[in-house]
């Protein structure tokens, strides 16, 4: 007899089940149901339909042949009965049947299976401040939502705007508020930081800058306290723990929670970290039913532990490996790395594996270092600088996390990537200072900023390099009396001696062994060059005269620029 699936969510993992075992298995019957009407979208495009980038909704239901994803595509082109607007309420595990309810009429019926998989996905986190019900607060959950914020500015209706949250999706909807739409766009985060679970601090400042460089007010370790309606204005009063403000419309970007009210009610495991507990075939504690996508756990390949992971990237793998198991298959999904990117506004942003605090939090013992770099050889026209973080355990060597941001995001990406396929296998510092990449000067560096990345922090990990981050200095600086040895050419240090009189001290490199009494001896001193190599060869030949109370600003001056464009 022929298999009977029931598909329980029909966004991105489960469609790409039901394809993938229609393929595997003709005669299965394969049911897919959803409690939307609109299905099988691209839900990481919905803030590039608000900013504009993509124009037609449908566009984000669309097949790349342009073929409408609908019921009706799925019955006539996949073999593949859907059923729209119907809400798994209950699974009887033991009569192995769904029972289901049809959310137009009312009407329940239950749906025998063979094998079931839960694509629940996950739900917007609402915050639990006053107001967050309001009509004109949104969330940017699905299409609908996605629909309702668009017509509204399409309207003119919208001047300013409040995101609340700073992690990705607050990130990509106040670009998408800005960009096009010119509205006045305020991100507050209760964090210090944005990004706060992907980026470290150092990556994350540079992020940062570029959203107020584009005209975002950024509210960073503030607090919303209550929305409230003034309906004089038809405006949103938004209450934080340091500003008031009225605005048009507030969208709610707080993180997501994975829905497993359905697995949980049937006494299905779910694990610590709050999404359902699977196994590497993605099979949950009832071996007839499988799990996957946004409501899952996954292993992280590199600290070991469970975490939550909302990627439709993810998703689809996971699904390939659902439909080959249930047709009779072995497929098995390992785990991930976090691999993740973004485009904020000019920059992209890409990350894989643990940040400084993740790492400390998870019991290594972490040391980085910060390169910045062109991207292409540093004479060809188009070269952008690139910025890599590099995190290594100081015990073992082996790497542990990268991230990385520039203005040619594929050249970013690019870079994050090839660290990331090596994470899970445990490598380490010295394979990233030999790692071999494609060179032609359009494309990299005779010494990729990968490579470079990978020695800098083989010389922090020896002990030649002693660095100091970028932010961190301006720290220092702006609160203590503290002197620079600027060392690169007289032209470009003049302007900071101009400024900043005694506190820099500028002894360009091909002068420094001839002229190196003047270095003081007595206090610390901040080595800067351009992009940092310069700054560090300083400071192994000052070492060597027994001045110690060196520090290398990491990324130099161009690291400085991006952190803090007012500096000079």
């Amino acid at each position: 007899m022929p298999k009977e699936v029931v598909i329980v969510g029909a966004v991105a993992l489960g469609p790409k089940v039901a394809c993938r075992l229609r393929r595997l298995d003709p005669e299965a019957n394969i049911t897919l149901i959803d409690r939307d009407n609109l299905i099988s979208y691209g839900g990481c495009g919905i803030p590039y339909y608000v900013g504009g980038d993509v124009n037609d909704l449908e566009d984000l239901y669309k097949t790349s042949s342009h073929a409408v994803r609908d019921k009706e595509f799925f019955k006539s082109c996949k073999g593949i009965n859907v059923l729209t607007r119907v809400e798994a309420t209950e699974i009887d595990r033991f009569g192995k049947k769904l029972k289901v309810k049809h959310l137009d009429s009312g009407e329940e019926e239950y749906l025998a299976y063979d094998k079931l998989v839960i694509a629940t996905g996950a739900s917007p986190v609402i915050p639990p401040f006053p107001g967050s019900d309001l009509p004109r607060v949104f969330t940017v959950a699905d299409l609908h939502d996605a629909e309702k914020i668009k017509s509204l500015m399409a309207r003119g209706k919208v001047g300013k705007a409040v995101v609340i949250g700073a992690g990705a999706i607050g990130l990509e909807i106040s670009e998408a508020l800005t960009d096009l739409w010119g509205i006045e766009t305020t991100l507050v985060e209760m964090e210090d930081q944005v990004m706060p679970t992907l980026l470290g601090k150092c990556i994350a400042r540079l992020t940062a800058k570029e959203m107020e460089k584009k005209g975002v007010t950024l509210l960073l370790s503030e607090r919303v306290l209550q929305i409230t309606e003034d309906s004089e204005n038809n405006q949103c009063v938004v209450k934080t723990s340091h500003n008031t403000f009225s605005v048009d419309i507030v969208v709610l970007a707080a993180g997501v929670r994975p829905n497993t009210e359905l697995a949980k009610n049937a006494g299905i495991s779910v694990g610590m970290s709050g999404g359902i507990a699977v196994d590497r075939r993605m099979k949950t504690s009832d071996p007839n039913i499988y799990a996957g996508g946004d409501c899952v756990e996954l292993r992280n390949l590199v600290s070991g532990e469970n975490m939550l992971m909302a990627l439709g990237s993810l998703a689809n793998r996971q699904g390939r490996v659902i439909a080959t198991n249930i047709s009779g298959g072995q497929s098995h999904f390992q785990g991930t790395v976090g691999t993740f990117c973004i485009k904020v506004f000019d920059l992209g942003i890409s990350k894989a594996g643990l940040t400084y605090r993740q790492a400390k939090l998870t019991g290594f013992d972490p040391v980085y270092a910060v390169v910045s770099q062109a991207d292409h050889a540093h004479f060809y026209p188009s070269s952008e600088m690139v910025y890599i973080s590099l995190i290594a355990d100081r015990r073992s060597r082996k790497i542990i996390g990268i991230e990385a941001a520039g203005k040619n995001g594929d050249a970013v990406k690019a870079r994050v990537d090839t660290i990331a396929v090596l994470l899970r296998h445990g490598v380490d510092v010295d394979e990233v200072c030999g790692l071999e990449t494609g060179y032609a000067p359009p494309f990299a560096s005779a010494m990729d900023v990968i490579n470079n990345a990978g020695n800098a922090l083989d010389n922090i990990l020896a002990g030649h390099n002693r660095p100091v981050d970028a932010a961190d200095f301006l720290f220092e600086f702006a609160h203590k009396e503290i002197k620079v040895l600027d060392i690169r050419g007289e032209k470009e240090a003049a302007p900071f001696i101009e400024k900043y009189g005694v506190q820099w001290l500028n002894i360009p490199q091909d002068q420094l062994r001839s002229r190196v009494s003047e270095v003081p001896t007595d206090e610390p001193l901040y080595l800067l060059c351009d992009t940092g190599p310069r700054s560090y060869e300083a400071q192994v030949y000052l070492t060597s005269r027994g001045i110690m109370n060196t520090y290398n600003i990491q990324g130099g001056f161009a690291m400085i620029v991006v952190t803090d464009p007012e500096f000079i």
